[in-house]
């Protein structure tokens, strides 16, 4: 037993050398240096290898990501400081025009916003407030507000999919709202979450599974690696479900797995999608760190539509509407009073 004990333990120290030497040797040649050259590169490279809209963005717009390296590395030098190199990276990344793209250091945190800030806000929290009402005036439950407003109309805020929805909570705000000839679900500003709350909310408008879309894996580093796509199924909600009329609002910042939620329902019987174009984000998001510390999120799984067409510029609406000036100041939401007459 004795010299068999000894094998072994001979056999496993040697595996464990082995692994160490050739981890050590892996990590040693894929790790850049720790200096603004360095810092450059990684970030460069490893959207280069990792990020998933490559293609799509070029031939939306025209994007060359080698050309995007030989602009930027002209601007790095050595004696730059810290803050000077995260704003060069920062622009790098917002090349990419992507809300899920973000490098992050002690000071700041990089972010692209033009997919909402050069756009109408469309939504109000003193104007939900005023369709809400007070605190004691409507339900609350899992993150989602909701009552009946007036013309019997049933009303769901939810402004994000940050929580996990319990069946039980969802199958009462069912039964609170059953008797409403319309829903009204509001996910305007809805910066995304988990994707399984959004596939579980939208289990409510569906009495048979359905395919709410698809989504790829990154294969390789080379841009158009993937694998075959993978279907996202849902599945109808064991509880009570919504049989009539349903909107949709959206506007510009209804976003990632919001903008999920809205290519699951778009295109379904009696569900109207109304408001503004959504922002999009639909690449699944994916972290890693530069050589100095600092981290960097960036899309990595692309999702499709049912069409397989990609979302992620956003989705139109059924029903374009802006909230326009005048109803603003008489405290009127001009959406959800659209979306009370959809037909």
């Amino acid at each position: 037993m004795t010299k068999v004990y000894k094998f072994l333990h001979l056999i496993t120290y040697a595996t464990l050398m082995v692994c160490t030497c050739l981890l050590t040797s892996c990590v040693t040649e894929s790790v850049p240096d720790n200096n603004k050259r360095g810092n450059f590169e990684a970030l460069w490279q490893t959207l280069n290898t990792r990020y998933c809209f490559f293609d799509y963005k070029k031939e939306a717009y025209g994007l060359d990501w080698d050309n995007v390296h030989s602009r930027y590395a002209a601007m790095i030098n050595e004696q730059m400081t810290d803050k000077q190199l995260f704003e060069v990276l920062s622009n790098m990344t917002c090349e990419l025009r992507d809300g899920h793209v973000n490098l992050s250091a002690a000071h700041n945190v990089s972010r692209y916003g033009r997919w909402f800030d050069d756009y109408p806000m469309n939504q109000s929290d003193s104007l939900e407030r005023r369709y809400l009402g007070r605190s004691d005036e409507y339900q609350q439950t899992s993150g989602l507000k909701y009552r009946i407003l007036p013309d019997n109309v049933g009303y769901i805020r939810c402004a994000s999919f940050d929580y996990a929805f319990g069946s039980g909570n969802l199958h009462e705000i069912m039964s609170y709202l059953s008797t409403c000839t319309m829903l009204i679900v509001d996910v305007r500003s809805n910066g995304g979450g988990m994707l399984t709350s959004a596939e579980k909310l939208a289990s409510l408008f569906i009495n048979d599974e359905i395919i709410g879309g698809y989504m790829c894996h990154k294969t390789g580093s080379a841009h158009n690696a993937f694998s075959t796509p993978e279907a996202i199924r849902i599945k109808p909600f064991e509880g009570l479900r919504w049989q009539r009329k349903v909107a949709v609002l959206t506007n510009r910042r209804t976003y990632s797995a919001a903008n999920s939620f809205v290519m699951f329902l778009k295109g379904l019987p009696n569900v109207t999608i109304v408001g503004d174009r959504t922002g999009g984000g639909a690449g699944m998001p994916f972290n890693a760190e530069l050589p100095n510390g600092w981290g960097i999120r960036f899309s990595a799984c692309p999702m499709y539509d049912r069409q397989m067409q990609l979302t992620e510029m956003g989705i139109d609406p059924d029903m374009k509407v802006d909230i326009t000036d005048e109803d603003y100041q008489r405290g009127v939401d001009t959406i959800i009073e659209t979306a009370k007459k959809v037909e």
